[in-house]
């Protein structure tokens, strides 16, 4: 809970730093209450607390998360300097919700009571419906806010209908007590689950409820984008486990079918439709399509070890993902495109971005040594063991067409020709989160063990 209090107490000094034109403060002052509410999660490691009549609940689970989500937003942050100048000159807004949304999520990862998931989705929804939308000349950036905000709004109103029907089935918005009252009205209860499926869904981007991915990640500016992808989803996802682990878990029979469904959609809509991508924005976008598959398949498996190895996935998932975004930004910055082929030729004019970006690629795609091969290595151990070796055998196969799109960027930056002397210049800023995110990637990838037992 002092997490929260802390960030958004940052969020409100924000936007008063920005009202009395302290730019440069900014930046800092952000980061030292990121690391601020980081700090005190931590500190609480191996407690249980609870708030607000057991409302939210921050045990380990808890925890573990919200650092996360903390670590990621202070590596985007980092890669924000001088980014959003560009765009306008209230830079304190965009800082001041981003902070918000950040709230929002830690809201998501912690709640015991339905009302306070509620209250964290719409925290988190509203503040990225504004960001998707800050570069206000901007057709594309316009279509992407009000296809999210329309879309968003509707799965609002599944999830809000879903809660309704689930209180009245059982009596209490209590994930614990729901899943003790389950069976005295299955039918209202049942129908309160589905709905609520559906609103969990369409949040994390799984098929057939993926359909706004691409085009609200390709119009959103691309640092929101990169949020978007990581501190969203993972937030998105603990929440979805959380949910359905507690309170409906003892009614898998009741949605077993559908999200087994979902699953093999997910990964065979965001595999093969990246492999047909062009533009490298688009690619991440539906790339994380199919990263969502599999991280559907530890809830789907729903064993002690779920948890665990969402951790871990949305650990190697978030880090490599920040460093191809941010990368992707110098690139675009320099050569004026996010298509594949702007990457022509970047390992010989920049041999070291070249290289992080590779590193990058590599761990989405699950290549052995880098975290993410370990991510996906824990997912399938989950399934397996909950035996569910056929879904276990479409995702290797569909891990095997991700390679196949992430290469193409590999391929473009060393096989390819491009501008003779084009050297992209980086700053210190960049320097530190690409350096930071490739030598985790790599260090999880050879020794595992450090995140392996964590909850």
């Amino acid at each position: 809970m002092t997490s929260i209090i802390i960030i958004t107490i940052t969020a409100i000094v924000v936007l008063y730093l920005g009202l009395y034109k302290a730019q440069k403060a900014l930046l800092p002052v952000s980061i030292l209450g990121l690391l601020a509410s980081g700090a005190t999660a931590f500190m609480a490691w191996g407690s249980e607390l609870s708030y607000f009549n057991d409302m939210i609940v921050f045990n380990n689970y808890a925890i573990a998360f919200t650092i996360l989500l903390v670590v990621t937003t202070i590596l985007i942050f980092l890669l924000s300097r001088d980014y959003f100048e560009h765009i306008s000159s209230n830079v304190a807004e965009y800082y001041a919700i981003l902070l918000f949304a950040l709230a929002g999520g830690v809201v998501m990862v912690s709640f015991q009571n339905l009302s306070m998931l509620f209250i964290g989705i719409e925290i988190l929804s509203v503040s990225m419906y504004i960001m998707a939308g800050i570069k206000r000349r901007n057709i594309a950036s316009n279509e992407a806010a009000l296809k999210y905000f329309l879309l968003g709004a509707f799965s609002t109103g599944f999830l809000l209908f879903g809660i309704a029907l689930v209180y009245g089935a059982t009596g209490s918005f209590n994930i614990d007590q729901i899943a003790a009252h389950a069976s005295e009205n299955p039918l209202l209860f049942n129908v309160g689950l589905t709905l609520m499926l559906i609103a969990m869904a369409f949040k994390v981007g799984v098929a057939p409820l993926h359909f706004w991915t691409p085009d609200v990640y390709q119009g959103t500016p691309t640092l929101v984008t990169t949020f978007m992808s990581t501190v969203v989803k993972t937030a998105g996802f603990a929440a979805f486990l959380r949910l359905f682990t507690v309170a409906f878990g003892a009614s898998s029979h009741v949605w077993m079918v559908t999200v087994s469904v979902m699953v093999v959609l997910t990964l065979f809509i965001g595999n093969v439709t990246a492999a047909f991508q062009s533009n490298q924005k688009r690619l991440l976008a539906y790339s994380s399509i199919s990263h969502a598959g599999y991280m559907l398949i530890a809830i789907l498996a729903l064993g002690g070890a779920s948890a665990n190895s969402i951790l871990i996935y949305s650990i190697a998932y978030s880090i490599a993902s920040v460093a191809a975004f941010g990368v992707m930004i110098l690139v675009k910055q320099q050569r004026g495109s996010d298509d594949i082929t702007a990457f022509n030729g970047l390992a010989k004019n920049n041999p070291a971005l070249a290289l992080i970006m590779t590193i990058a690629m590599c761990s989405l795609a699950g290549i052995p040594l880098t975290a993410g091969f370990f991510g996906k290595f824990f997912i399938f151990g989950t399934a397996i063991s909950a035996h569910y070796t056929w879904l276990v055998a479409i995702a290797v196969l569909m891990a095997a067409v991700g390679i196949y799109y992430y290469f193409k960027v590999i391929i473009a930056m060393y096989l390819r020709k491009g501008e003779e002397g084009n050297i992209i210049q980086v700053s210190t800023h960049y320097q530190f989160v690409l350096a930071f995110c490739a030598l985790v990637t790599i260090l999880l990838g050879v020794l595992p063990g450090l995140i392996t037992n964590l909850l």
